[in-house]
């Protein structure tokens, strides 16, 4: 039986370019070296996010897989991202049923979506 989802992994190319985005513009932290080739990311309110190069996975959108984070301000995170230089998806905000999201890449590619529900779905 399944009991929950122990994390979440991206494989990477370049750990110090990769740590540079997920450690920058997305603001996680960690307690790893910077050396070492698979980092973990504690996230707030629970789950487990990691980025390695010890895999011979390829990274980047087709390989079918993406994380969403979500997050309490989306307007102000898409702001920092753009001025950081981070790629996204579009220029607007997507719009869900009940939230709004948008799309970026990490620098191997990797689709990371950024999520913020609608007020009355957020609790």
């Amino acid at each position: 039986m399944l009991r929950r989802v122990a994390f979440t992994m991206y494989p990477v190319t370049d750990m110090a370019a990769a740590r540079a985005f997920y450690e920058g513009p997305l603001g996680l932290a960690t307690a790893s070296s910077p050396t070492t080739p698979w980092v973990e990311y504690d996230l707030p309110g629970g789950g487990c996010f990691a980025i390695t190069t010890v895999l011979s996975d390829s990274p980047s959108a087709s390989a079918g897989g993406t994380i969403a984070f979500e997050v309490d301000d989306i307007e102000a995170l898409v702001s920092r991202l753009r001025s950081s230089g981070v790629r996204l998806a579009g220029e607007t905000l997507v719009r869900g049923p009940h939230c709004r999201m948008m799309t970026c890449f990490d620098p191997d590619g990797n689709s990371v979506l950024i999520h913020q529900l609608d007020d009355d779905r957020a609790n």
